[in-house]
């Protein structure tokens, strides 16, 4: 029996037709994403991605810190706030994620000399000694990491408030943070409208390949308001694309500041 084939014409309009429904972003956040290109990229190649993609001007090296507790407390070391030890603290409650949880994050200016330097002093100071006993039998847990902060990121400054704190955490593959700084370098454009950008960090020390994106949102409905109108920018459907594939897992916690944080 003969078989009738489609004309050329419809075969080509059909190719066509499967190659648009392919698209995974839209036709607009395409056109954001090329012109983003002008950009500037990293090259993986040419250095440690934690000298490629961290902020040289300042020197920065910070430690977050989550402590589960036993007992709720928002009392703070005595010298948590004292200058000459190159720190300052920014602490919260979790509200939402891991109950019971305090999260810390502390800043040493100058890098680890800095950080080196605050632990000999800490080490001969008495009174600080004595905290650390008391808070011991407050504490169910402990785990840290050494952070860098992206170069094109926030730095978390004191904000008046009140708000809440996010804190979305992702463990990536192996050898994908030059690419995952690459697209983040130009979707924080996207996320700046109302502020909400508070601090993006990779760790150094302690579990690796993970970053933490810190955002600050006056409420949980103006967070939800605020990731909704994300994607109505050019390009930010292209960066969810193309560095969801580059995450292994990520959690999410809501957070309270504790009184004495300058982020309130």
């Amino acid at each position: 029996m003969a078989t009738t084939r489609a004309p050329s014409a419809w075969r080509g309009g059909q190719k066509l037709l499967r190659c648009v429904a392919t698209r995974s972003f839209s036709e607009s956040g395409d056109k954001g994403w090329f012109r983003s290109l002008l950009v500037r990229k990293v090259d993986a190649r040419k250095d440690a991605h934690s000298n490629l993609l961290s902020k040289k001007e300042t020197s920065n090296l910070y430690e977050i810190q989550c402590r589960r507790r036993l007992v709720h407390s928002d009392s703070l070391s005595p010298v948590s706030t004292e200058s000459n030890l190159h720190l300052s603290l920014r602490s919260w409650n979790t509200w939402y994620g891991e109950q019971d949880q305090a999260v810390h994050l502390w800043r040493y200016r100058g890098g680890y000399p800095a950080l080196t330097e605050c632990l000999k002093k800490l080490n001969n100071n008495k009174e600080y000694e004595e905290f650390r006993k008391e808070r011991a039998k407050m504490l169910l847990s402990r785990r840290n990491q050494l952070l860098l902060e992206f170069s094109f990121w926030n730095e978390p400054v004191p904000r008046a408030g009140p708000n809440i704190y996010e804190m979305r955490t992702y463990k990536l593959k192996p050898g994908t943070m030059i690419e995952w700084g690459n697209h983040w370098a130009r979707a924080i454009e996207r996320r700046q409208e109302n502020h909400e950008a508070a601090g993006g960090f990779f760790s150094q020390i302690g579990d690796l390949y993970v970053v933490h994106h810190l955002w600050a949102y006056g409420s949980l409905l103006s967070r939800e308001e605020t990731r909704n109108s994300a994607w109505l920018k050019e390009g930010w459907d292209a960066n969810v694309h193309y560095t969801v594939p580059l995450i292994r897992s990520m959690e999410s916690r809501i957070m309270i500041p504790s009184k004495s944080s300058p982020l309130q």
